[in-house]
């Protein structure tokens, strides 16, 4: 039995039975009920014309009526994660920075180093999940954790931020593939040199099939990407062990492996700065490479058990894509032969470069076959990822026809639209292709940067500004929170302006070598920034409650949630002084 008092009605104490799953019939549970951190009062009922089950009831308690299938558990949340995380494709495809701008020491100590602190990142994120399990998750909890008249602001900023991180995910991944799929054909073929036209329809190509296997229903995604990722577990297993074994650098009169004191000690340095700097850059590549472990949260609508499944496939993501990852780091910092052929290689793709360095060309081609596979699961898990961010933004109203992108498909209870809006957005940023290789190469650093400060505002606030606003979930850090949480907010802010970092300074700096991530990146976020200044401030109010809701004691005064095709973006958010009553 458990007791709940109600304290806005006298102190009315009312007992319930335990929930097994659906809520009692003919009782409404208050938002104070349920372990959630809400824009919702704690004070407050959501009303729905059915029994909801207990992922329901928690959604509901956050402001938002349930309207997928909860067909994801948690090995099918950490498959899709773990299909965006894409370790074997990630790396193929940054190959060029973690090697590039540091070597061997780059690589090893780089990934190292990066993954202690992407790690605090990561169960920061699934702490704050298990409190406010939604599709929108990083927007929702700024919204509600910022101080009182900041809210609309700090989720306009992280949502936008996180959008663009989402929307620029699959374009370089399916950039990524069509460049080694074409550097497979230059292998087989020397004579052939891929034109950007080629790499541009191809890359469209494979977004358009992305695109249509995304706009399946939930359990067919689900069981796709559920094959994705054992392919892609055990295609990483197969690549770190096949590429010490079939190396042919003996034949080729040099030893085995390389010492360990060069992979381990020797910088090379393919920047203009000192080696410290050097290899910060380098962790471009592990930011990117392990930027999809948020994808539980984008999935939590659609997850069962989600305030305790979607965190741990999170860390669980996050844990096992760091030490696979490293090992395979390893692998090839201790077999590279010579590093400058690998970068500057006239097949365009580093990790074509490497493997015929080091394998015979039928071995290599095998390696760069199957990494080709999984690179294709890891584009359509990052399309899948960035339609739930965009569907549940355009639910709150934030894109122009938000009305037309929010809906979801009466037939596949999908967000079919989103999944054709992100489609179409990402095809004309992979324009940048006609650019060259430096302004196509921008997307990988845009897409870090966008995620990681995406995920970094909700916890920094979480950590310095909220107090007891906020309600932990069933899944959390305990008295370990603040300190984690506050390792991941340093570790960010150091990293934004590194990335941001061309490789040549000085005389050497000209528009073909030049890092376009903060123009890139910084010319969308100043627009919304002014949107929100000059208008978007009038109309948006952070997350919007759709649900209909009472407040407890007070049956008669029913507020009614926003209808599905309702287009008024202000209507019935919360003000920030309303936030700021969460039930401690």
């Amino acid at each position: 039995m458990a007791e709940i008092t109600d304290r806005k009605d006298g102190g009315i104490t009312q007992t319930l039975q335990p929930p097994r799953g659906y809520s009692i019939s003919g009782r409404k549970k208050s938002v104070a009920e349920e372990p959630v951190t809400s824009v919702l009062t704690g004070g407050e009922v959501p009303i729905y014309d059915r029994e909801l089950t207990a992922d329901e009831e928690v959604l509901a308690a956050l402001g938002y009526k349930p309207e997928f299938k909860r067909e994801f558990s948690l090995w099918t949340s950490f498959c899709v994660s773990f299909a965006v995380l894409g370790l074997l494709p990630s790396f193929a495809s940054t190959l060029y920075y973690g090697m590039g701008y540091a070597g061997q020491p780059g690589m090893v100590w780089g990934w190292l180093i990066a993954m202690v602190f992407i790690q605090c990142v990561a169960m920061s994120m699934a702490e704050i999940c298990s409190s406010m399990p939604t599709s929108g998750g990083l927007y929702y909890a700024a919204a509600v954790l910022a101080p009182p008249g900041w809210g609309p602001l700090a989720a306009w900023i992280t949502g936008w931020s996180n959008w663009i991180g989402q929307v620029t995910g699959a374009p370089s991944v399916d950039y990524a593939l069509a460049a080694m799929i074409l550097a497979a054909a230059s292998i087989t073929n020397p004579d052939y040199v891929p034109a950007p036209y080629q790499t541009f329809l191809l890359t469209t190509f494979i977004m358009l099939i992305h695109g249509c296997i995304s706009s399946m229903p939930t359990r067919w995604i689900a069981t796709f990407n559920s094959y994705g990722t054992s392919l892609n577990i055990i295609g990483l297993l197969i690549v770190i062990i096949m590429i010490p074994a079939a190396a042919n650098r003996e034949s080729q009169g040099l030893s085995k492996f390389n010492s360990s004191a060069e992979v381990w000690g020797e910088i090379y340095n393919g920047t203009d700065f000192p080696a410290g700097i050097a290899i910060l850059m380098s962790f471009v590549a592990v930011i990117w490479t392990m930027s999809g472990y948020d994808a539980p949260f984008h999935l939590s609508e659609e997850c069962s058990n989600a305030n305790i499944a979607s965190p741990r496939a999170i860390v669980l993501t996050s844990g096992v894509g760091g030490v696979f990852g490293w090992f395979l780091q390893l692998v090839v910092a201790y077999t590279v032969i010579d590093i400058p052929s690998v970068i500057g290689s006239d097949l365009g793709q580093p990790w074509a470069s490497y493997l015929i360095q080091v394998m015979p060309q039928k071995a290599a081609l095998a390696i760069l076959g199957l990494t080709i596979i999984c690179a294709f699961s890891m584009g359509q898990g990052c399309m899948v990822a960035a339609s739930r961010v965009t569907f549940a933004y355009a639910r709150d109203g934030c894109f122009p026809f938000s009305w037309w992108i929010k809906r979801v498909n009466k037939h596949t209870y999908t967000p079919v639209n989103a999944v054709w809006f992100n489609t179409t957005i990402g095809i004309c940023i992979t324009l940048l292709i006609f650019g060259g290789t430096v302004a196509i190469g921008a997307i990988f650093s845009i897409a870090a940067v966008a995620a990681f400060v995406a995920f970094t505002i909700p916890i920094f606030i979480r950590v310095f500004m909220v107090g007891n606003r906020f309600r932990p979930g069933p899944w959390n850090l305990g008295k370990f929170s603040l300190p984690v949480g506050a390792l991941a907010c340093a570790f960010v802010m150091l990293m934004v302006p590194v990335l941001c970092f061309p490789a040549m300074t000085g005389i050497d700096l000209n528009p073909l070598v030049m890092n376009w991530t903060a123009v890139v990146y910084g010319g969308p976020m100043t627009l919304a920034l002014l949107w929100f200044a000059i208008d978007a401030h009038k109309w948006f109010k952070g997350p919007k409650v759709n649900i209909e809701h009472m407040m407890l004691g007070r049956e008669e005064a029913v507020i009614n949630g926003e209808g599905q095709d309702s287009g008024d973006s202000s209507a019935n958010s919360l003000s920030d002084a309303e936030k700021g009553k969460v039930a401690a």
